[in-house]
């Protein structure tokens, strides 16, 4: 085992809460990220549409996006096993930064869908990286605390972003992209100069003891081919239609304003980030696969509803429980994921892999709801954006459990199917 593996296991009692000070220079990363991610959330689909393009071209600019995550994922993988997470964490940060402020200057769709589509590679190296530290970096028994906390930073970004986006896009469309621009900047120097001279997040020595997982070994395990099924419904629904679908909903079927569009997303996020703590927790003391269950099926039943709304009302409470099904899923399937790549955190093809699971619920979701919409109807979108959860709860049915208690994490001979 490596030093720096070695020092993230025995870091109880020496950062915030136990956890290593390199994570919460991470969660505030992501939470830089996330107030920019939640102010272009509500313009997005408005500025493509206001190319004078219908709902699928408007959604196809959100799909581009994690298109090109999936594509350049495996790389990814490779780039943070050769140069370490921390110089890909900040590169990634650094080229969707670069890419969303010139999507602020587009000027016609196609520029519009061709700077957002290039954001996704940065995007992906992001994810990846981050990730990846977090695995490395968390203590073995605080796996799913580590997950929550890392998510509810995003969380508490997109809750205070949508609104703050809502009212941009009262003064312009464009404005939000600058904005995002400029906090993704701010977000990689950051990273950059807290995690510059952080021994506990330089890139990993190969001493020959801790081969890297490969993506064929961990499919071997249940439980990771559920995690992959369950991260695409969460892709579809959370990355994808609620992003591409939920502004167009609230402004053409519910007849209310652009802002309020805003507060949908943002109320989506209150739900999220007040269930993730008590959830990474629980999935720490309990176990990851309970919380998995029961976060597919408030997601699904809530996002499905959501085409049933006949008020602002209605569909504020159904996105409410909509987010807490997701906050109650992403911790302890992400912790699951980090039990099977192990302490010694050597998965990053692996992570990639788990990553583009997500991507490509979020490139098909916005297709195929925003076909629905145009030919069918929201509620038609939003039925089967909540059914996709199905899939991941038959999956997740058989799968074992994957949380250490009081022993190593679990090896992929142990349960492998």
């Amino acid at each position: 085992m490596s030093s720096s593996s070695a020092t993230a296991e025995n870091t109880e009692g020496t950062g915030i809460g136990s956890l290593p000070r390199e994570i919460w220079i991470l969660v505030t990363g992501g939470f830089i990220v996330a107030v920019g991610m939640g102010i272009v959330a509500p313009a997005l689909p408005t500025f493509a549409t206001s190319f004078d393009v219908g709902v699928t071209a408007a959604s196809f600019v959100i799909s581009a996006f994690a298109m090109m995550r999936l594509a350049f994922a495996p790389v990814s993988g490779r780039l943070v096993s050769f140069f370490g997470e921390r110089s890909i964490y900040v590169l990634g940060i650094t080229i969707v930064g670069v890419s969303t402020a010139a999507c602020a200057f587009a000027a016609s769709y196609w520029q519009l869908l061709i700077f957002r589509a290039l954001g996704g590679i940065g995007s992906t190296m992001f994810t990846v990286s981050a990730v990846a530290l977090l695995v490395r970096l968390s203590p073995l028994h605080l796996r799913g605390r580590a997950s929550g906390v890392w998510a509810t930073s995003f969380l508490l970004g997109n809750v205070s972003g949508p609104i703050i986006g809502g009212v941009m896009i009262g003064y312009s469309l464009r404005l939000p992209f600058v904005t995002y621009g400029i906090a993704l900047f701010a977000a990689a120097f950051i990273g950059w100069l807290m995690l510059r001279k952080s021994e506990l997040a330089a890139p990993q020595t190969d001493t020959g003891e801790a081969p890297v997982l490969t993506v064929r070994q961990a499919l071997r395990h249940r439980t990771y081919r559920a995690a992959l099924l369950s991260n695409f419904s969460n892709g579809w629904a959370v990355f994808g239609v609620r992003i591409a679908l939920v502004p167009l909903f609230v402004v053409e079927a519910l007849r209310s304003t652009e802002s309020m569009a805003g507060v949908a997303l943002s109320v989506f996020a209150v739900g999220n980030a007040a269930v993730l703590l008590l959830s990474g927790r629980i999935a720490d003391q309990r176990g990851r696969k309970p919380l998995v269950l029961v976060g597919l099926a408030v997601s699904g039943l809530a996002t499905a509803s959501l085409g049933f709304s006949d008020s602002v009302p209605w569909f504020l409470v159904a996105s409410l429980i909509a987010g807490m099904g997701a906050g109650i899923l992403n911790p302890a399937q992400n912790a699951a994921v980090a039990d099977i790549i192990g302490a010694k955190g050597k998965g990053g093809p692996v992570l990639a892999s788990f990553q583009m699971s997500a991507d490509f619920g979020a490139i098909l979701g916005p297709l195929v709801a925003g076909v629905l919409a145009d030919t069918l109807s929201y509620r038609a979108a939003f039925a089967v954006t909540g059914f996709t959860a199905v899939l991941g709860l038959l999956a997740w049915a058989g799968a074992p459990e994957t949380r250490p208690a009081d022993k190593p994490a679990p090896q992929l001979a142990d349960d492998a199917a």
